[in-house]
């Protein structure tokens, strides 16, 4: 600090470091601990989408961090938009939600992961059972019995295999 520099010259220089923290983590979570204890959903919806928004902020903050630091507006805007987000004058996070994440989400226009039409052969204990027994019908009990014993014989080779150490050994 310069000799002609007081107090609010310097808070005013320096206040996305002091306003980020607050308005990005301490309200919120504030927040989020009196929305978990209501039972409005429309509080859980507004920090649950905030909390999603805010670790894809840092993430893209991580990620592009040497690209952003030739942009000295970056820290102002981002505080912008994070007050934005949060304050419930604007309710940017459930306005987000409602326009972006949810129309996406309920007609998804790019398949992120492939889940199959057909349900798996194993999807329930009782789909097991049914396994076996046409697995009996198909091959014969006694092909059933020489199937359990190899797969026995296979996990005993496999715990066999592995390396105990004693409590009681002296290195």
């Amino acid at each position: 600090m310069g000799s002609g520099d007081n107090l609010f010259t310097v808070v005013a220089k320096n206040i996305d470091v002091i306003a980020m923290p607050v308005v990005s983590l301490v309200y919120p979570l504030y927040c989020s601990v009196k929305a978990i204890e209501t039972k409005s959903r429309t509080d859980d919806e507004q920090w649950l989408t905030y909390w999603v928004l805010y670790s894809l902020i840092t993430l893209f903050e991580l990620t592009f961090a040497k690209i952003l630091e030739w942009f000295p507006i970056w820290c102002y805007a981002k505080l912008g938009g994070v007050c934005w987000l949060v304050l419930p004058y604007f309710n940017g996070a459930a306005y987000v939600y409602d326009n972006f994440i949810r129309p996406f989400y309920r007609n998804p226009q790019v398949k992120l992961w492939y889940v199959p039409k057909n349900k798996d052969v194993f999807s329930n204990p009782d789909d097991v059972l049914f396994a076996a027994e046409k697995y009996i019908q198909q091959n014969g009990p006694q092909e059933f019995q020489r199937l359990i014993a190899r797969a026995d014989r296979e996990a005993r080779t496999r715990r066999s295999s592995y390396t105990i150490f004693h409590d009681d050994y002296e290195y």
